[in-house]
Order: structure tokens, then sequence, then C-alpha cells
């Protein structure tokens, strides 16, 4: 049977909008399931219906308690799971079913109570079930991505890459329920919590962003715990938040102008940049706090780099030639670092800031063979960071100031972006987008990208957030002055209401 009591249409589900108990052997009786949602923490509580005793509950078979919403076309659902009660649950992670009837056709992709991943598949209204184990233990993120009639379970111990299965051919139907669930425990009911939960409606081939609906997620991620926290959402292009010294604004770009986002009263307001209004996603300030650096596009189309007060006025052009991409200023406020595209190759290059004349002379720092980016200044001074191509994908590198003693840091199969070390110079986090995802030279949007943190001397990166985005995310320094928190902006093209 399904019990129907605790469904309910409330606007304290979060992203979802329905719950629902589904018992199709009638096992659970009177003691139905429920969710709830924490707006503070953006965290989901799940408690399934109580399962009945003795060995046996697996599989749907188990009561089950459902939040969900209607989803259509390709889709990703990631949620982590954070605290459970009880020990081996049926099922904890993320479903999908074609229909809230009993026994009707689903995919679910979750973990047991020993955090090993599955994958579970029912193709027809009351047919067989189909079970696919990942190779895998202790995991607690889950991610179940529809494409076309593929469905992937990606799942990961956080602060590990993802381990991937699949199902295909699997036609459930264009628009479906999707969500969260919780099993139940032999004679007991399963109780979890759920966090970074996220709904992404993936891009299409072909996509431009440009021309094509799109959001943006300005988002805070608390280093210490990997919690994330959506604190604005637009549907426009939002690019590279950094933070204002005194930790009580983010500065980001959108549309070719520069805004501050107050974080207290969760608002953005223009920076006036004078005539300078082609600005890209590469701003830096000052270590004092009083000037902001910028790339603006100029009337040849060639990114410049500028200076202008964060308070506002009409900026001075710092470099002599373009494209120059800015990353980084020094801490004694003297140079900027930036990559600069001359004679067909992208090298990193420095500048004087303090110069009031434009078209000072710039210092080239690299003459590598493959592209070098972001550059970047440790707290103090004596180091810069950047990507590289030059060993064949794209990787962490570092340098002393002056360009010597050039180092790789990462070696691995994701393409590596845009290093930024911590405030205490102890840590560096980057953007990795997945194997297979990117050519090397190449950083889109709208990707299944990783925060990575390793320390700033090389290490094992461990990831701190698994996400859909990349231009934009992080493409500037993205610390908290206290360095507890990372601000960056994830992806998603428009999901329309259930």
């Amino acid at each position: 049977m399904v019990n129907t009591g605790t469904r309910a249409q409330t606007p304290s589900l979060g992203q979802f909008d329905q719950q629902i108990d589904i018992d199709p052997a009638g096992q659970s009786g009177s003691r139905p399931g429920a969710a709830t949602y924490d707006e503070a923490q953006q965290s989901y509580t799940l408690v399934s219906p109580a399962g009945p005793a003795g060995p046996g509950v697996q599989g749907e078979e188990a009561p089950v308690h459902f939040l969900h919403r209607r989803l259509a076309g390709d889709f990703i659902v990631t949620a982590q799971v954070v605290a459970r009660e009880g020990g081996q649950s049926s099922g904890l992670g993320l479903l999908v079913r074609a229909g809230l009837e009993p026994y009707a056709p689903y995919v679910a992709a979750a973990v047991d109570g020993a955090g090993v991943p599955w994958l579970r598949v029912r193709r027809t209204q009351g047919g067989a079930i189909e079970h696919v184990q990942a190779p895998l233990a202790g995991a607690d993120v889950v991610q179940l991505e529809r494409k076309g009639h593929s469905y992937v379970l990606s799942a990961a111990r956080f602060g590990d890459p993802f381990t991937t299965v699949a199902a295909t051919d699997v036609d459930l139907g264009d628009e479906l329920y999707a969500g969260l669930f919780a099993g139940a425990l032999p004679g007991a009911a399963a109780v979890a919590t759920f966090r970074n939960v996220r709904l992404v409606k993936p891009a299409a081939k072909g996509f431009d962003r440009a021309r094509d609906p799109f959001v943006s997620r300005l988002e805070l991620l608390d280093v210490a715990d990997g919690r994330r926290e959506v604190i604005y959402a637009a549907d426009d292009v939002l690019e590279a938040p950094n933070w204002t010294r005194d930790g009580a604004a983010l500065i980001y770009n959108s549309g070719g102008r520069l805004y501050r986002f107050d974080l207290q009263t969760r608002t953005p307001a223009p920076i006036d940049t004078g005539d300078v209004v082609r600005n890209n996603n590469d701003h830096v300030l000052s270590f004092d706090g009083e000037q902001l650096a910028i790339s603006s596009h100029d009337e040849r189309d060639d990114s410049q780099v500028y200076i202008v007060p964060l308070a506002g006025g009409q900026p001075r052009r710092v470099t002599p030639v373009g494209p120059s991409y800015l990353h980084g200023w020094s801490p004694d406020g003297k140079q900027l670092v930036y990559t600069g595209y001359r004679n067909g190759v992208f090298d990193i290059y420095r500048i004087g800031a303090e110069d009031d004349a434009a078209g000072g002379a710039e210092e080239q720092l690299t003459r590598g063979s493959g592209l070098d980016d972001g550059p970047e200044y440790t707290p103090d001074g004596q180091s810069i960071y950047f990507n590289s191509t030059r060993s064949g994908r794209m990787q962490i590198w570092r340098m002393k100031a002056d360009g010597s003693g050039q180092e790789q840091m990462t070696d691995d199969e994701c393409d590596n972006w845009f290093p930024h070390i911590s405030p205490d110079g102890r840590q560096v986090v980057f953007l990795s987008y997945l194997a297979g995802e990117v050519e090397p030279h190449d950083h889109p949007p709208a990707r299944r990208v990783y925060l990575r943190l390793m320390p700033v001397n090389g290490g094992a990166p461990k990831v701190i957030a698994y996400l859909y985005g990349g231009q934009g995310t992080i493409n500037v320094p993205s610390w908290s002055p206290d360095g507890r928190w990372i601000a960056f902006v994830s992806n998603t093209m428009p999901i329309p209401s259930s």
C-alpha cells in the first residue's frame, strides 16, 4: 500500500515540494515517516517508516520515505549524508521514480549502513530489481545523474574523488519524481540528515552562456567541515567572488560590471568603474583593501589591466598591451601579476602597480611550452602559484616571485585551474575539472568540477566540494580574511517549478 497521510505541499521543504511514504508490502503499519528542512543550515532530515522486525528488509520491499519534486529531461542530484541513526538501513540517498504507486519503475542511488554505494533499478511496473554495487565503503556523498536513458551513480567518501557505476537503457519516461529517500530499519525507523543537496539541470549540447538561460548560485563553503550555503541566486551570469578585507562583502562581476555584495543584507550594489564597463572575471583587491585591480576589454576588444579605488571612480590603465588578464597583487602593493597573450603564447607577466602613467614596462616570468595562467602571490610575497599545460594536462605549478625555481605541484588525471592560497599561507584551493570533461587548455562553465585543497608545499589534494561549475567559479582569490570560508559560484540551467 501507499501511505499518503504524510504527503503535503509546503514551502518549508527547500528544493522539494512533496513527501510520501512508499510501502508496497504494507510493512510500516501506523508508523509513518517524515521530512523536514532546516533553512538556517540548508539541510534535510528524513525519518523513514518503521520496518518489520527481523531480517530480510532490503530494496524497495522495505518501506521508504520519499521527499521529492518533478524533474524533466536530464538532471543531476547530489547530496551528502552527514548524520544517521540506526545500523543497517535498507538505504539512504537519491531516488527517481516514474510514479508514486507501488512497484513503479525507479532508479535509486544510495549508501547502506556501512557506506557501501549501490545503484538499484526497476525498469518496468512490478518488474525485477537489478542491483549494482560500487567498489567502495564508507561513502557519504552520493550523486545521481540522468543522461537520456542512462543513470550514473557517483559516490565518494567526503574528500575523495568520485567512483562511478551506471545503468543504461532505462526508460522511465521524460518527467519523473526525483529527490531524497530514507529506507527503513528492521523493526525501527531510520533517521538521516542530508546537506549540500543540489539539483542541477545540465547544459545541453551547443549551450551558449551569452544567449541561453542560465542560473548562477553564489555560495559559501566552510573549509573546516565542508558545509555549503547558497547565499544568493540569479537568472544571470555571476562570476568570480572575492572578499573585501573587512570580510563584510564579496566583489563579483556580471554583465561587464562589478558588484559589491553585502553579506549582512544579502544584496548587491554596482561599483562605479567610470567608462571601463566591459569587465571580465579577473579582479583582485589590494592587500590594504583600498584598491581594486580589474581586467576589462578595450576598444580593440583586448583585455587590459586597470586600477580603481574600491569605493569607485575612473580606473587608470596599467598594462601597455593586451590581451592581459589580471590574477594577483603582491602583498607589498608594488606588483601585479597577470596572464598575457604575446606572440601567440599565453605567459605570465608582472608589472609595477604604483606607476601613475599608463604603459609601464612589463616583465615576463614564464616561457613555458604550454598555456600558463592564473598567477597568484603567496601571502609572504615569496612565491607565485599558477596553472600550466606544459606537462600535458593543466596542473598547478609554483615559482619564486622573480620567475625562477618553477616546479610542478600537482600531477593527476584532473585539469587543475586557479590556485588560491589561504591567508595563513598554509593551504591552496583550486578548481579541478574531472577527467575527460575538457581539453587541458579550456575552462568552460557548466561542467562537473571539484574544489580541492592541498598543503601549500604539495601533497594529496582533498575534495572539499562536488559541484557543477567551471569558468567563473573561483577565477579570483576566494578565501575569507579569517581563512574559514571560500566563496564560489555554481551553475545550473533554469529548473522549472514543479
